[in-house]
């Protein structure tokens, strides 16, 4: 019988995720270098911010390093909403106010689909890349 993985590691594309649970634990957020659970609150909605945001605010809002765990126990049932801007239409960079000479722009300009396709090919991109001495 095939076993159950969960979510590897990764960060949202999105500028925001909705996440609606059933109160089963298994989501987990990696802060100050260790996997934290995140706390089941009876009807709530989980949000967090992605990528979108963090290259919008320059760095200064992260979009957080999470996955998800199957639970042993309990069948754990989680549907996420990604708010997304349009893939091609806006250029995604650092706001204009919160870049300076003393906190240069921490990324390049790029549409939302350029972003995707970094976010999806860069493992690749990097496995492949020369090792440099």
């Amino acid at each position: 019988m095939p076993s159950a993985r969960g979510v590897e590691a990764h960060t949202d594309v999105s500028s925001l995720t909705f996440i609606l649970h059933n109160m089963v634990p298994g989501l987990q957020l990696f802060n100050e270098g260790k996997w934290v659970t995140a706390k089941c609150v009876p009807n709530s909605i989980i949000m967090h911010i992605g990528d979108t945001i963090e290259i919008l605010s320059n760095g200064k809002y992260k979009s957080i390093l999470h996955r998800g765990l199957v639970n042993k126990e309990k069948v754990r049932i989680s549907w996420a909403v990604f708010c997304e801007p349009p893939k091609e239409k806006i250029i995604l960079k650092p706001l204009p106010e919160l870049v300076s000479d003393a906190e240069p722009a921490r990324y390049p300009p790029r549409t939302f689909a350029q972003h995707i396709q970094y976010k999806l090919f860069r493992k690749t991109e990097d496995l492949l890349a020369p090792v440099s001495n």
